[in-house]
Parts: structure tokens; sequence; C-alpha cells
């Protein structure tokens, strides 16, 4: 099986994308493969920054990598904090802290129109450095109470009405199937077999 290097050290995040692609890969992440760089994220979209980090591990090793960038997005606030949802109010800030702040900013607007999506762009660079992207996105309605003690982010306060329960309060598996980055992983998988057919 072949090594698939995935640009990130974030463990939840990792632990995603292994339930879904370790049967076609050995999944590694770059504490894994040895690797120690900070890459600096600084496009305009979830798909730039996702191929920053594939081309510069990509550069610094070759073989297979993987890179994502995904956020939240909520539609009050104009798509903020979107890519940057991990820096949202300031870099060292507990996810905690986050969900304060986005329930000051939100102060006020209805219930109904707390709307938002989960958005994951994928870039993989294959061995010989062709570049496949895929997309993938969830809607829900931010809670201003944290619930559940799954998943890792932004988890405790994305509520998905038609499951009646936050991304952090569903089976691994479920959210795997739902999430925007299972969304994201699947479509890779399809693209990839297509082009291998």
């Amino acid at each position: 099986m072949e090594r698939l290097i995935v640009a990130t050290n974030n463990n939840g995040k990792l632990e995603e994308i292994s339930a879904i692609l370790g049967s076609h890969f050995c999944v590694l992440g770059m504490k894994d493969a040895g690797i120690d760089m900070d890459i600096e994220e600084n496009g305009s979209t979830f798909v730039d920054n996702a191929r920053i980090k594939a081309r510069a591990i990509h550069e610094l090793i070759g073989g297979h990598v993987l890179a994502d960038d995904s956020g939240l997005c909520i539609d009050a606030l104009n798509g903020a904090p979107g890519i940057y949802s991990a820096r949202f109010f300031g870099k060292d800030s507990t996810y905690e802290e986050k969900f304060i702040e986005i329930n000051r900013l939100l102060d006020g607007v209805p219930e109904d129109n707390r709307t938002a999506q989960f958005v994951c762009a994928i870039v993989y660079i294959d061995s010989n450095g062709k570049e496949v992207i895929a997309e993938g996105r969830v809607d829900g309605v931010l809670l201003a109470t944290p619930r559940g003690r799954k998943g890792f982010g932004y988890d405790p306060i994305f509520y998905i009405p038609e499951l009646r329960k936050t991304t952090a309060e569903i089976s691994d598996t479920e959210k795997n199937m739902i999430s925007h980055r299972g969304r994201a992983l699947y479509h890779l998988l399809q693209l990839l077999e297509t082009e291998n057919k």
C-alpha cells in the first residue's frame, strides 16, 4: 500500500481522513513522516490554501500528498470566518472563546438566520505531480450553547436540523458520511476511480 502524506498536524482531521482513505493508502500526517515545517496559508480561497500546503509537501518529499483547507462560513457574517476559521478571534484563542465571539457577533440575529456551512476543499497530488481537486460542504445552524463531546473545532455549535444533532453529537461513522470533509474525500475517491478506469 502506497503512502499518502497529509499536510496536517491536526489529529482529529487525520483520523477522519484515515477512516475514509485508510483502505486505499497508508495515511500519515506530517509528524509521522518526519516533516517539521510551517506553511504559510496566504491564499484567498479554501482551494488556494489546500494547494499551497499540498505543493509545499510534494516539493519537499514527492510521493502522494493530500491537503485540505476547511472552515465555517456564516451567512449573517457574509461568509466569515471562512478561510480564517482556525485563526478567528486570534490564532491562540480557544474554541470556547471563538464560540463566545460568534454569539456576540450574532447577537440579535433570529435563530432561523443563524445559518452556516462547513466547507472543505481538498487538493491531492500524485507521485507524478498531477493535481486533483475535490470539494464538499454541509449546511447547518449555529447554536448559542455548545452540545456534544465528539469531533473538534466548531462541531459542538454546528447543528444539522435533519439529524436534530450537532456534529459533536453524532458517531464518527455518521459524521464521516455527511460532513464537509467526508463528502470532499468521497468526491476525491470518485474522481480517482474515474481516472483509473
